[in-house]
Protein backbone atom coordinates (compact mmCIF):
# COMPACT_ATOMS: atom_id res chain seq x y z
CA UNK A 1 0.00 0.00 0.00
CA UNK A 2 1.27 3.46 -0.92
CA UNK A 3 2.38 5.69 1.91
CA UNK A 4 -0.03 8.59 2.26
CA UNK A 5 1.59 11.68 3.72
CA UNK A 6 -0.13 14.52 5.52
CA UNK A 7 1.03 16.79 2.70
CA UNK A 8 -0.75 14.59 0.12
CA UNK A 9 -3.96 14.72 2.17
CA UNK A 10 -3.70 18.50 2.56
CA UNK A 11 -3.12 18.95 -1.18
CA UNK A 12 -6.19 16.87 -2.05
CA UNK A 13 -8.26 18.83 0.45
CA UNK A 14 -7.15 22.15 -1.13
CA UNK A 15 -8.28 20.92 -4.53
CA UNK A 16 -11.56 19.24 -3.54
CA UNK A 17 -12.44 20.87 -0.18
CA UNK A 18 -13.43 17.39 1.05
CA UNK A 19 -12.83 16.47 4.69
CA UNK A 20 -9.39 15.31 5.81
CA UNK A 21 -10.54 11.74 6.47
CA UNK A 22 -12.38 11.57 3.14
CA UNK A 23 -9.20 12.73 1.38
CA UNK A 24 -7.05 10.21 3.22
CA UNK A 25 -9.47 7.38 2.41
CA UNK A 26 -9.64 8.39 -1.26
CA UNK A 27 -5.84 8.44 -1.53
CA UNK A 28 -5.61 5.04 0.13
CA UNK A 29 -8.24 3.57 -2.22
CA UNK A 30 -6.44 5.03 -5.25
CA UNK A 31 -3.01 3.77 -4.15
CA UNK A 32 -1.77 7.33 -3.86
CA UNK A 33 -2.90 8.32 -7.38
CA UNK A 34 -4.02 11.93 -7.06
CA UNK A 35 -6.31 12.03 -10.12
CA UNK A 36 -8.02 8.77 -9.16
CA UNK A 37 -8.53 10.12 -5.64
CA UNK A 38 -10.30 13.17 -7.05
CA UNK A 39 -12.54 10.85 -9.10
CA UNK A 40 -13.37 8.79 -6.00
CA UNK A 41 -14.47 11.94 -4.17
CA UNK A 42 -16.60 13.01 -7.16
CA UNK A 43 -18.28 9.60 -7.32
CA UNK A 44 -19.03 9.87 -3.63
CA UNK A 45 -20.83 13.14 -4.41
CA UNK A 46 -22.92 11.38 -7.07
CA UNK A 47 -23.83 8.62 -4.63
CA UNK A 48 -24.87 11.07 -1.92
CA UNK A 49 -26.82 13.12 -4.48
CA UNK A 50 -28.75 10.02 -5.53
CA UNK A 51 -29.60 9.14 -1.92
CA UNK A 52 -30.79 12.65 -1.10
CA UNK A 53 -32.61 13.39 -4.38
CA UNK A 54 -36.02 13.44 -2.68
CA UNK A 55 -34.94 15.87 0.05
CA UNK A 56 -36.15 19.47 -0.04
CA UNK A 57 -33.43 22.08 -0.57
CA UNK A 58 -35.23 25.27 0.45
CA UNK A 59 -32.39 27.07 2.24
CA UNK A 60 -29.29 28.52 0.59
CA UNK A 61 -27.98 31.82 -0.71
CA UNK A 62 -29.13 34.44 -3.21
CA UNK A 63 -26.21 36.36 -4.68
CA UNK A 64 -25.99 39.16 -7.25
CA UNK A 65 -22.96 40.88 -8.74
CA UNK A 66 -22.08 43.31 -11.52
CA UNK A 67 -19.33 43.02 -14.14
CA UNK A 68 -16.29 45.28 -14.01
CA UNK A 69 -17.69 47.52 -16.77
CA UNK A 70 -20.95 47.93 -14.82
CA UNK A 71 -23.17 46.85 -17.71
CA UNK A 72 -24.04 43.27 -16.78
CA UNK A 73 -25.58 42.06 -13.54
CA UNK A 74 -25.98 38.37 -12.69
CA UNK A 75 -28.10 36.76 -9.97
CA UNK A 76 -27.94 33.13 -8.87
CA UNK A 77 -29.55 30.97 -6.19
CA UNK A 78 -27.69 27.98 -4.75
CA UNK A 79 -29.91 25.95 -2.45
CA UNK A 80 -29.08 23.69 0.47
CA UNK A 81 -31.21 21.63 2.86
CA UNK A 82 -30.31 23.56 6.02
CA UNK A 83 -29.51 27.10 7.09
CA UNK A 84 -26.38 25.71 8.79
CA UNK A 85 -24.91 24.72 5.41
CA UNK A 86 -26.09 27.99 3.82
CA UNK A 87 -23.74 29.80 6.23
CA UNK A 88 -20.82 27.42 5.54
CA UNK A 89 -17.85 29.23 4.01
CA UNK A 90 -17.15 26.45 1.49
CA UNK A 91 -20.77 26.53 0.32
CA UNK A 92 -20.74 30.33 -0.05
CA UNK A 93 -17.38 30.06 -1.80
CA UNK A 94 -18.86 27.68 -4.35
CA UNK A 95 -21.79 30.03 -4.96
CA UNK A 96 -19.40 32.92 -5.55
CA UNK A 97 -17.29 30.83 -7.96
CA UNK A 98 -20.43 30.05 -9.95
CA UNK A 99 -21.44 33.73 -9.90
CA UNK A 100 -18.02 34.86 -11.14
CA UNK A 101 -18.07 32.25 -13.92
CA UNK A 102 -21.51 33.45 -14.99
CA UNK A 103 -20.27 37.05 -15.11
CA UNK A 104 -17.24 36.06 -17.18
CA UNK A 105 -19.17 33.90 -19.67
CA UNK A 106 -22.66 35.51 -19.67
CA UNK A 107 -24.63 32.34 -20.46
CA UNK A 108 -28.16 32.67 -21.91
CA UNK A 109 -29.96 30.57 -19.28
CA UNK A 110 -29.65 28.29 -16.25
CA UNK A 111 -28.96 25.11 -18.22
CA UNK A 112 -26.18 26.82 -20.16
CA UNK A 113 -24.71 28.04 -16.86
CA UNK A 114 -24.68 24.48 -15.49
CA UNK A 115 -22.73 23.37 -18.57
CA UNK A 116 -19.93 25.93 -18.16
CA UNK A 117 -16.52 24.62 -17.00
CA UNK A 118 -15.40 25.11 -13.42
CA UNK A 119 -12.23 23.51 -12.00
CA UNK A 120 -11.93 20.93 -14.84
CA UNK A 121 -15.60 19.82 -14.61
CA UNK A 122 -18.90 21.52 -15.43
CA UNK A 123 -20.67 23.69 -12.88
CA UNK A 124 -23.44 21.09 -12.66
CA UNK A 125 -20.87 18.39 -11.88
CA UNK A 126 -19.12 20.64 -9.38
CA UNK A 127 -22.39 21.08 -7.45
CA UNK A 128 -22.77 17.28 -7.32
CA UNK A 129 -19.18 16.99 -6.15
CA UNK A 130 -19.93 19.36 -3.28
CA UNK A 131 -22.94 17.26 -2.28
CA UNK A 132 -20.47 14.52 -1.35
CA UNK A 133 -18.27 16.98 0.49
CA UNK A 134 -21.04 18.73 2.43
CA UNK A 135 -23.42 15.80 2.80
CA UNK A 136 -26.63 17.63 1.88
CA UNK A 137 -28.67 18.03 -1.27
CA UNK A 138 -27.49 21.15 -3.12
CA UNK A 139 -29.24 22.65 -6.11
CA UNK A 140 -28.39 25.49 -8.48
CA UNK A 141 -32.01 26.54 -8.97
CA UNK A 142 -32.06 30.07 -10.37
CA UNK A 143 -30.13 32.28 -12.76
CA UNK A 144 -31.09 35.63 -14.24
CA UNK A 145 -29.43 38.80 -15.45
CA UNK A 146 -29.90 42.48 -16.25
CA UNK A 147 -27.98 44.29 -18.98
CA UNK A 148 -28.05 48.08 -19.17
CA UNK A 149 -25.76 51.13 -19.46
CA UNK A 150 -25.40 50.83 -15.67
CA UNK A 151 -26.46 47.97 -13.39
CA UNK A 152 -26.46 47.99 -9.60
CA UNK A 153 -26.55 44.87 -7.41
CA UNK A 154 -27.75 44.67 -3.83
CA UNK A 155 -27.54 41.70 -1.45
CA UNK A 156 -29.46 42.00 1.80
CA UNK A 157 -27.46 40.91 4.87
CA UNK A 158 -27.82 37.17 5.33
CA UNK A 159 -27.67 36.31 1.60
CA UNK A 160 -31.39 35.44 1.40
CA UNK A 161 -32.56 38.39 -0.71
CA UNK A 162 -30.89 40.12 -3.64
CA UNK A 163 -31.77 42.56 -6.41
CA UNK A 164 -30.40 43.82 -9.71
CA UNK A 165 -31.52 47.14 -11.23
CA UNK A 166 -30.64 48.47 -14.68
CA UNK A 167 -30.36 52.21 -15.31
CA UNK A 168 -30.23 54.29 -18.48
CA UNK A 169 -27.18 56.32 -17.43
CA UNK A 170 -23.88 55.57 -15.68
CA UNK A 171 -21.71 58.01 -13.77
CA UNK A 172 -24.16 59.36 -11.20
CA UNK A 173 -23.83 59.31 -7.42
CA UNK A 174 -23.63 55.62 -6.44
CA UNK A 175 -26.10 56.28 -3.61
CA UNK A 176 -28.88 56.93 -6.13
CA UNK A 177 -28.42 53.53 -7.73
CA UNK A 178 -28.13 51.86 -4.32
CA UNK A 179 -31.30 53.55 -3.03
CA UNK A 180 -33.36 52.23 -5.93
CA UNK A 181 -31.91 48.71 -5.63
CA UNK A 182 -32.77 48.72 -1.91
CA UNK A 183 -36.28 50.04 -2.72
CA UNK A 184 -36.83 47.02 -4.96
CA UNK A 185 -35.61 44.77 -2.15
CA UNK A 186 -37.86 46.38 0.48
CA UNK A 187 -41.06 47.01 -1.50
CA UNK A 188 -41.10 44.16 -4.07
CA UNK A 189 -42.66 46.03 -7.04
CA UNK A 190 -44.32 43.96 -9.77
CA UNK A 191 -43.20 46.26 -12.61
CA UNK A 192 -41.33 49.48 -13.35
CA UNK A 193 -44.45 51.54 -14.19
CA UNK A 194 -48.17 50.90 -14.60
CA UNK A 195 -47.83 50.42 -18.36
CA UNK A 196 -45.43 47.52 -17.68
CA UNK A 197 -47.89 45.54 -15.53
CA UNK A 198 -49.00 42.40 -17.40
CA UNK A 199 -52.64 42.56 -18.57
CA UNK A 200 -53.44 39.34 -16.68
CA UNK A 201 -52.45 40.96 -13.39
CA UNK A 202 -54.51 44.08 -14.18
CA UNK A 203 -57.55 41.95 -14.99
CA UNK A 204 -57.06 40.00 -11.78
CA UNK A 205 -56.83 43.16 -9.67
CA UNK A 206 -60.00 44.57 -11.25
CA UNK A 207 -61.84 41.32 -10.55
CA UNK A 208 -60.62 41.30 -6.94
CA UNK A 209 -61.74 44.93 -6.54
CA UNK A 210 -65.21 44.14 -7.85
CA UNK A 211 -65.56 41.12 -5.58
CA UNK A 212 -64.50 43.12 -2.53
CA UNK A 213 -66.94 45.89 -3.39
CA UNK A 214 -69.75 43.36 -3.93
CA UNK A 215 -69.05 41.77 -0.53
CA UNK A 216 -69.19 45.24 1.02
CA UNK A 217 -72.72 45.61 -0.37
CA UNK A 218 -71.93 48.26 -3.00
CA UNK A 219 -74.46 48.71 -5.84
CA UNK A 220 -73.78 46.82 -9.09
CA UNK A 221 -73.42 50.00 -11.16
CA UNK A 222 -70.62 51.22 -8.83
CA UNK A 223 -68.46 48.07 -8.94
CA UNK A 224 -66.41 49.03 -11.99
CA UNK A 225 -65.64 52.53 -10.67
CA UNK A 226 -64.66 51.18 -7.26
CA UNK A 227 -62.48 48.50 -8.86
CA UNK A 228 -60.70 51.13 -10.97
CA UNK A 229 -60.01 53.13 -7.82
CA UNK A 230 -58.50 50.06 -6.18
CA UNK A 231 -56.44 49.44 -9.33
CA UNK A 232 -55.02 52.98 -9.11
CA UNK A 233 -54.01 52.24 -5.52
CA UNK A 234 -52.42 48.97 -6.66
CA UNK A 235 -50.35 50.85 -9.27
CA UNK A 236 -49.20 53.32 -6.62
CA UNK A 237 -48.17 50.61 -4.17
CA UNK A 238 -46.85 47.97 -6.57
CA UNK A 239 -45.08 49.74 -9.46
CA UNK A 240 -41.58 50.99 -8.76
CA UNK A 241 -41.79 54.53 -10.16
CA UNK A 242 -45.08 55.22 -8.36
CA UNK A 243 -44.11 53.80 -4.98
CA UNK A 244 -43.30 56.15 -2.13
CA UNK A 245 -39.53 56.34 -1.62
CA UNK A 246 -38.84 54.41 1.59
CA UNK A 247 -36.24 56.97 2.68
CA UNK A 248 -38.50 59.98 2.02
CA UNK A 249 -42.21 59.31 1.61
CA UNK A 250 -42.79 62.82 0.28
CA UNK A 251 -41.25 61.59 -2.99
CA UNK A 252 -42.13 58.79 -5.35
CA UNK A 253 -39.25 56.82 -6.85
CA UNK A 254 -40.00 58.49 -10.18
CA UNK A 255 -39.61 61.90 -8.58
CA UNK A 256 -36.44 60.80 -6.78
CA UNK A 257 -34.88 59.71 -10.07
CA UNK A 258 -35.72 63.04 -11.70
CA UNK A 259 -34.21 64.91 -8.77
CA UNK A 260 -30.94 63.05 -9.39
CA UNK A 261 -30.98 63.43 -13.18
CA UNK A 262 -33.94 64.38 -15.39
CA UNK A 263 -32.97 61.79 -17.99
CA UNK A 264 -32.34 58.90 -15.59
CA UNK A 265 -34.61 55.90 -16.09
CA UNK A 266 -34.88 52.38 -14.70
CA UNK A 267 -34.63 49.95 -17.62
CA UNK A 268 -35.30 46.72 -15.72
CA UNK A 269 -34.94 44.91 -12.42
CA UNK A 270 -34.79 41.45 -10.87
CA UNK A 271 -35.55 40.43 -7.30
CA UNK A 272 -35.32 37.04 -5.62
CA UNK A 273 -35.86 36.05 -2.03
CA UNK A 274 -35.73 32.81 -0.09
CA UNK A 275 -38.39 32.36 2.58
CA UNK A 276 -37.81 35.11 5.14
Amino acid sequence: MATISAADVAKLRRVTLAGMMDCKTALEESGGNFEKAIEIIRKKGQAVASKRADREASEGVVLSKVSDNGRLGIMIVLNSETDFVAKNSDFIGLANKILDTALAKNPPDLEALKSLPLDSVTIGEKVIEYIGIIGEKLQLSYFDKVEAPHVHAYIHPGNRLATLVGFSKPGLDIQVYKDVAMQVAAMNPVAIDKDDVPPAIIAQEIEIGKEQAKRDGKPEDMLEKIAQGKLAKFFKESTLLNQEFVKDNKLTIGQYLKSADKELKVTGFKRYTLNL
